[in-house]
């Protein structure tokens, strides 16, 4: 039988070419060749390096009985936990009534989008599954420019370019700061102005926060604090403390949207149900916080900040031009300066320049081109995260406790990494 020609086997078209999540593809391909014995170095997917803080940790282990299918829209007391956390932060006043709760941020945003018909505005460059989310529900997506001397942020001027040859046009602007891939992060008055045009279109804003928490200085703020009728925060558990596999994520409405948030829930009871009851149960220490969970988040930021700032200027002095992180454990950089090297080697494609790599020095990156751009754009994102993130925080917060971190932290805390800059600067070397 030949599937392909059976209508039985017929396929979604807006699924067909579109390739498994870049991170999630590249993860895999690094522990496959990791188990051929090859010495991988992971600086693909972007999970935290850090472990889940030992509380949490023991209060899923506390519920781990909790068994019982929850409430679509989540947990009451961890939906408590949760707006208290985020009005401490964002001096806002939301009520428990405005959180949702999903197995993952990445699945609410999903259906966010079955749940609103409109376009999908992305900043360039931009997180690898935003777009195909939209492609596979059937929304169009329209890629927002940015540019490098900008950090790549999204301006208020290009926001409204789009957006005026259309005024009433429903559409849903996503703004993920701290960035990933960049790592950079919006000063409070490119909010505002973004912000002020939003509130102009009507547009929703997704405001993707899920980094938040890792803004190196503490000092994040969400654009909900000046657009709070038209902005859904979205966070979670997986990129501050350390939980990706525990997939918990959570929007915050404004009362405004509560239409929205009711027709999600509507299609999540039809999908997932609920989300897991005893890390929904963990969740709520998490949230609520605490002494030690502020010392956890003090001592991730101070290494993740001495690690970004070492593997920037490393990178710039291989002759990478590269936006310098504020957040995240993510850098950008762009490899147009070896062009020609690379022609030589017909290496034309980011695609091509990061299988390369890998295969020449066992580094692994992802192109540019799963980032938004065109394959030509010779360009990657790089994760700092191939580290031991326990063995760093005990380190930052004991030895290095009293002092400044510097590359000779990096260099005991992170060696996995410096051989990482070590075998990519002498590879663009031998071009």
């Amino acid at each position: 039988m030949d599937i392909h020609n059976d209508q039985r086997f017929a396929i979604n078209l807006n699924v067909r070419g579109i390739q498994p999540s870049a991170t999630l593809r590249i993860n895999e391909l690094s522990n496959q060749l990791k188990s051929e014995g090859k010495d991988i170095i992971k600086l693909g997917l972007g999970q935290s390096p850090f472990p889940v803080p030992e509380r949490v940790v023991g209060a899923l282990r506390e519920h781990a009985h909790e068994k019982d299918y929850l409430p679509v829209k989540g947990l009451k007391s961890l939906r408590e936990s949760i707006s208290g956390y985020i009005n401490r932060s964002e001096r806002m006043r939301s009520t428990w009534e405005d959180v949702l709760i999903g197995p993952g941020s990445k699945e609410l945003l999903f259906i966010l989008q079955l749940a609103y018909y409109g376009d999908l505005l992305i900043p360039r460059p931009s997180w690898v599954s935003y777009a195909p989310q939209a492609r596979i529900i059937g929304r169009s997506v329209h890629w927002l420019p940015t540019h490098a001397d900008n950090n790549w942020q999204l301006t208020a001027e290009e926001l409204d370019i789009v957006c005026r040859d259309d005024v009433s046009r429903p559409r849903i602007l996503i703004l993920n700061y701290p960035s990933n891939p960049t790592g950079c992060t919006y000063t409070d008055d490119q909010l505002l102005a973004i912000a002020n045009v939003a509130r102009k279109y009507k547009l929703i804003l997704l405001s993707d926060e899920i980094y938040g928490e890792v803004h190196f200085e503490g000092k994040h703020k969400s654009i909900a604090r000046y657009y709070p009728e038209g902005t859904i925060i979205s966070t979670g558990l997986s990129k501050w403390a350390g939980a990706g596999g525990w997939r918990l994520g959570t929007f915050i409405f404004p009362k405004e949207l509560r239409p929205l948030q009711d027709a999600m829930a509507i299609i999540a009871s039809e999908t997932y149900t609920a989300t897991s009851a005893p890390i929904q149960h963990a969740g709520i220490t998490a949230f609520d916080g605490g002494d030690d969970i502020d010392e956890y988040l003090k001592q991730s930021r101070r290494v993740l900040k001495v690690i970004g700032e070492y593997m920037h200027r490393r990178l710039s002095e291989m002759g990478a031009v590269v936006q310098k992180p504020e957040g995240a454990f993510y850098l950008f950089p762009d490899f147009s300066a070896f062009r020609d090297q690379l022609t030589r080697k017909d290496i034309k494609t980011s695609q091509a320049f990061c299988q390369s790599l890998l295969e020449s020095t066992g580094v692994a990156i992802l192109p540019a081109s799963d980032f938004g751009f065109v394959p030509d754009h010779l360009a990657a994102r790089l994760a700092f995260v191939d580290f031991d993130g326990a063995a760093a925080l005990k380190l930052a917060g004991g030895d290095y406790a009293d002092q400044e971190l510097a590359d000779d932290f990096v260099e005991q805390a992170g060696p996995r990494l410096v051989k990482a800059m070590d075998k990519m600067e002498a590879w663009l070397n031998s071009l």
